[in-house]
């Protein structure tokens, strides 16, 4: 995947776009659990009171609180209180929110910040716990043995009926008092120490405000509907992040696989034949289609989850040990499992996945081949051999599939059945420390829903290691054909060609290797064709007569020695300005789907209609004109509701569109009866007297009447010159011409 990082170019801002979207979704989500732990902490197990500091407290509350203060925290603490008397001029602004302040004094908490509010809770939680546990004792004396063991000699559970336990704290010196305190220390520090006295704290000011007659049941609805709200705005923040990451993710693979196939399109358009040697088509086609299919699954999925999982995995650890740190190793045990199943999977899988997609490369292969050569495979009769070719390929392919499917059949059930397990263990270890007070029943959810949270992280995780490892090998497949060397290019710097042009082509020395081959297939060529020349090319089966004028358009390169077109090298000019001065008509004559008219405009898309029927009638394909629908026939791919003869007259036709000063026709009449073919050149050199022909042929008749006539045996030019002057000067052109023509037609 490395090597195709340049292609993500246009996609960095959607990219970035995306993180920042997946950085506050996975806050968001991070969030949810500790908002539900809010809710069941203090909104339901505290009826919403949120810090042990009450807003309000009556003047006897207050009064009793001061019992176990020492005198500087009781000036510091009504530093923050403004005492209300009944009769006070602002009493009637409180009394609906107090109604108790219509009897008594109270004290009513000023604004203050965080700072000072943690330092007054602080100051007031053991207080109050102390003040609340005496007003049980009044109730029930028999509890005060458990909770406040005798302190000081005095023990409260030995108190007659009756007896004002506050009057009778009151006349107690004052260390007493205060050592009365380390019974709350002593009685919370297996119960969750600090925070368990502050929760319990918190129940003593429910029960004061109860007390001051407010509200306590709406206090309790307000939070829980404060605080669910959040929860629900928390919950639409992170659906909507989510919903955008998706379309951001889908939006830049949909983008990169369409660049992709565009690049590798364009890429092959300007492959050599050298090039093409590297890959089979059907290779070409399933990196142009599978693969490129791969990578854009894979890019929409680790978009989503690369940045994600690892958010939601390093802030789960550490908001679930901020909630109770001695039970991390519940998490450390479930990951450790889960990288073991991840890792086993990883070694199973990754072999199979680079073999499948040889596999589709080789299934591809025999489908195009069966496909192509179906009439020969009839011809043959070796429909069950090729058939079983096929099978043969297809169970290879299916057995990779079923392999890969039955090892992750195996893997999310495990997956699930680790992660219900850890909530087993969570849900065990987390009642164990609820019922020992020192763990809340909201941390303890919050603490499953972040365990969960952490595991599904790794299991997404696990899904980048599964789909990346195939998604790369498929890059790596497109990156090869991407970074192909090609090797037919403009020069830096393109010459033009003089004006005005002459169709003028000279071969000086050329010598031509395939690419990787051993040897030359065409040895010291030399030979010069003016303009307005009609030149044949002859010679023995594999002397190298396609070769010879593949070279002129620059199919390829030369490897030694020069082509000059009109004077100049035709390294030196750019090939669309040296392709526009040729007309091609290859051997395989080859039609694309569409219309007649649009194969012909494929050489000039401006031509007119009087061009395009002049090119059919020179073409002698006069046929078309017989057809119903006339220049709009369909054409089917490539061009098999045509026969042979129709199909490479329409591809003359196409290249006499083009109205070039140089022709190629490499063995284009091939498929022609004699007398047609005859017509066709009769009409060629009535009509192209002004451009120069090459025609190569294995017909003598064909070329019987070139200005010139090239003969070729074993890679070199054994033979040049009009047709007399071969037949007494060439063995090898007089040979073909005697196994071709009567002797009558030969003189």
């Amino acid at each position: 995947m490395r090597r195709l990082l340049r292609y993500f170019r246009p996609f960095v801002w959607s990219i970035v776009a995306a993180i920042v979207l997946l950085f506050i979704q996975a806050n968001a989500d991070l969030a949810l659990p500790d908002y539900m732990s809010r809710i069941v902490n203090v909104g339901l197990q505290q009826g919403g009171i949120e810090r042990a500091l009450p807003e309000a407290m009556r003047a006897t509350t207050w009064q009793h609180l001061a019992l176990f203060m020492p005198q500087e925290s009781q000036n510091t603490v009504l530093a923050h209180y403004t005492r209300l008397e009944p009769t006070s001029p602002d009493a009637a602004a409180y009394v609906e929110r107090y109604p108790a302040l219509a009897e008594e004094a109270i004290y009513i908490l000023n604004p203050v910040d965080d700072a000072t509010r943690d330092e007054l809770e602080a100051l007031l939680s053991r207080p109050l716990l102390m003040v609340a546990g005496l007003q049980m004792l009044a109730e029930n004396p028999e509890q005060a043995a458990a909770l406040f063991p005798s302190s000081g000699g005095f023990d409260l559970s030995k108190l007659p009926p009756g007896t004002d336990i506050f009057a009778l704290v009151a006349r107690m010196p004052e260390d007493q008092r205060l050592a009365l305190l380390d019974a709350i220390d002593t009685r919370f520090e297996t119960l969750g120490g600090e925070r368990g006295i502050v929760q319990a704290a918190t129940r003593a000011v429910r029960a004061e405000y109860e007390a001051l007659g407010m509200d306590v049941g709406a206090i309790q609805n307000r939070y829980i509907i404060r605080v669910g709200g959040l929860m629900l705005l928390v919950a639409a923040i992170s659906a909507i992040a989510t919903i955008v990451v998706g379309l951001l993710a889908a939006r830049v693979a949909a983008g990169l696989a369409r660049d992709l196939r565009h690049y590798l399109y364009e890429r092959v358009m300007r492959f050599s034949g050298a090039e093409f040697n590297q890959f089979s088509t059907a290779s070409l086609i399933t990196r142009a289609t599978n693969d490129i299919t791969q990578i854009q699954t894979a890019v929409a999925i680790l978009i989503r989850l690369v940045f994600y999982a690892p958010l939601i995995g390093i802030g789960g650890i550490i908001r679930a040990l901020d909630k109770s740190p001695s039970m991390w190793w519940t998490i450390a045990l479930a990951v450790l499992l889960l990288l073991g199943l991840i890792g086993t999977v990883f070694a199973i899988a990754i072999p199979k996945f680079k073999l499948m997609q040889e596999l589709i490369d080789r299934l591809n292969l025999v489908a195009r081949e069966n496909l192509v050569g179906m009439m020969v495979v009839r011809a043959f009769n070796r429909e069950a051999f090729e058939e079983e070719r096929f099978d043969r390929a297809n169970r290879d392919l299916t057995q990779t599939t079923l392999f890969i499917n039955r090892v992750f059949v195996v893997v999310f059930p495990a997956m699930m059945l680790l992660l219900n397990g850890s909530m087993i263990l969570i849900l065990w270890v987390g009642a164990h420390q609820v019922a020992q007070a020192s763990m809340q029943v909201g941390d303890m959810m919050a603490f499953m829903q972040y365990a969960m949270q952490i595991v599904f992280a790794f299991m997404m995780l696990s899904m980048v290691f599964i789909l990346f490892p195939r998604a790369d090998v498929s890059a790596n497949r497109v990156a090869d054909v991407l970074e192909t060397p090609i090797t037919i290019l403009d020069p830096p710097n393109p010459k033009p060609f003089p004006e005005p042009f002459e169709p003028s082509i000279e071969f000086d020395h050329v010598s031509f290797r395939y690419p990787g081959a051993e040897e030359d297939v065409l040895h010291e060529i030399s030979f010069r064709i003016e303009p307005g020349q009609t030149v044949g090319i002859m010679g023995t089966t594999g002397s190298g007569k396609s070769t010879v004028v593949n070279l002129i358009p620059r199919f390829f390169d030369v490897t030694d020695g020069a082509i000059r077109v009109s004077g100049v090298d035709i390294r030196e000019v750019s090939l669309r300005e040296l392709r526009d001065k040729i007309g091609y008509v290859p051997q395989k004559s080859n039609l694309f789907k569409g219309t007649i008219e649009s194969n012909l405009r494929f050489a000039d898309e401006n031509a007119d209609e009087e061009t395009l029927i002049k090119a059919l009638r020179i073409a002698q394909a006069d046929f078309v004109f017989e057809l119903p629908n006339g220049l709009q026939t369909e054409v089917a791919q490539g061009g098999v509701n045509f026969s042979g003869g129709q199909r490479q007259r329409l591809t003359i036709a196409r290249a006499l569109v083009k109205r070039a000063p140089i022709y190629i026709f490499d063995d284009s009449f091939s498929a022609l009866d004699y007398k047609t073919d005859a017509r066709l050149r009769a009409a060629l050199l009535r009509e192209l007297s002004d451009s120069t022909v090459i025609i190569v042929s294995q017909r003598v008749a064909t070329v019987k009447n070139a200005d010139q006539i090239l003969v070729f045996d074993a890679g070199r030019l054994i033979g040049r010159g009009t047709h007399e002057e071969l037949m007494q000067t060439c063995d090898v052109y007089r040979e073909i011409a005697e196994s071709q023509l009567k002797q009558e037609a030969l003189q």
